[in-house]
């Protein structure tokens, strides 16, 4: 599954947060970026990202400990790259029918098969073994449960007992 946050415009095109930039890294414009999507072709040269309604070109990028470091077409010095210091980097949904995005599940509505509701996913968990809807009610459900994603509905098949309630 593939983790970003939405954000709409009434202006434009959904953009998803694809990372922020932390702070300058050297004298030449280089920028240090922590990305909150693990597709990491984001940085790809020849990129384009938004901040705020300016266009930034990736024009080299490379990852460095647990971030990226990346440099931005017009941006050749430490000054202009501090300009930058705690900018939202937004990029344009990326167009894969058959993968699960964060932004999709969030506020989806989770039935099982038969039908019945279970209330709305409000978050997307990360975890090791499988990442995990948080629901409404706090019930977790592993993604590796979902069925299909259809507007707004999110089948589940779940092993019994999974979301019977505690005493209700």
């Amino acid at each position: 599954m593939s983790r970003s946050t939405s954000s709409s415009s009434s202006s434009g095109p959904t953009l998803l947060e694809i990372g922020r930039i932390t702070r300058p890294h050297g004298l030449r414009g280089e920028v240090s970026v922590e990305l909150v999507t693990d597709r990491v072709e984001r940085l790809d040269p020849g990129a384009e990202l938004m901040v705020g309604d300016t266009t930034l070109t990736v024009s080299a990028s490379r990852p460095h400990q647990d971030r990226w470091l990346v440099f931005f077409e017009g941006v050749t010095t430490r000054e202009g790259a501090d300009a930058l210091r705690g900018a939202v980097l937004r990029a344009d949904e990326l167009d894969e029918p058959d993968v699960l995005w964060v932004h999709q599940l969030i506020g989806s509505e989770v039935a099982t098969p038969d039908g019945v509701r279970h209330g709305q996913v409000v978050a997307v968990e990360a975890n090791p073994a499988s990442d995990l809807l948080v629901l409404e009610s706090g019930a977790l459900i592993p993604v590796r449960f979902v069925v299909e994603l259809v507007d707004g509905l999110v089948t589940v098949e779940v092993p019994a007992g999974l979301l019977d309630e505690d005493g209700d």
